[in-house]
């Protein structure tokens, strides 16, 4: 498996498709770079030389931010989010979905199992 950018990308691969799977690099920006270094991006990661990897790699960390400095600046930006303890904050401190979504059904995701609560005894019950 050749590394791109310290991630190792499958080798039998059409070379844009690879590229994917680098954290922050989707399908637009890896055939911008595909493009941008001159390299055809149907063409197998495997047929690839070594200076046209070099090249990709070199590409892609100058003009994105990927892997570990992207991750780092979106918990930086949750976490400031959190300290200022805004609506998005305050959904991510107790769980539930940031972006809008319902939650009287649905969002099992973010909530977790569900925690069942006993019914009430009915009114006929406690009067027998």
């Amino acid at each position: 498996m050749p590394r791109i950018c310290g991630v190792d990308v499958p080798a039998n691969k059409q070379t844009w498709v690879a590229l994917t799977y680098i954290y922050g690099v989707g399908k637009t920006r890896a055939l911008e770079a595909v493009e941008k270094c001159g390299i055809d991006g149907t063409k197998r990661v495997k047929a690839l030389t070594e200076e046209e990897l070099s090249k990709l790699s070199s590409y892609i960390e100058s003009n994105f931010k990927i892997e570990g400095a992207l991750r780092r600046e979106i918990a930086q930006n949750i976490q400031r989010m959190k300290e200022i303890r805004c609506y998005r904050g305050v959904r991510h401190i107790v769980g539930l979905p940031v972006r809008g979504q319902r939650t009287r059904t649905n969002a099992r995701t973010r909530k977790g199992p569900r925690k069942t609560v006993a019914k009430k005894p009915s009114v006929k019950a406690q009067k027998g």
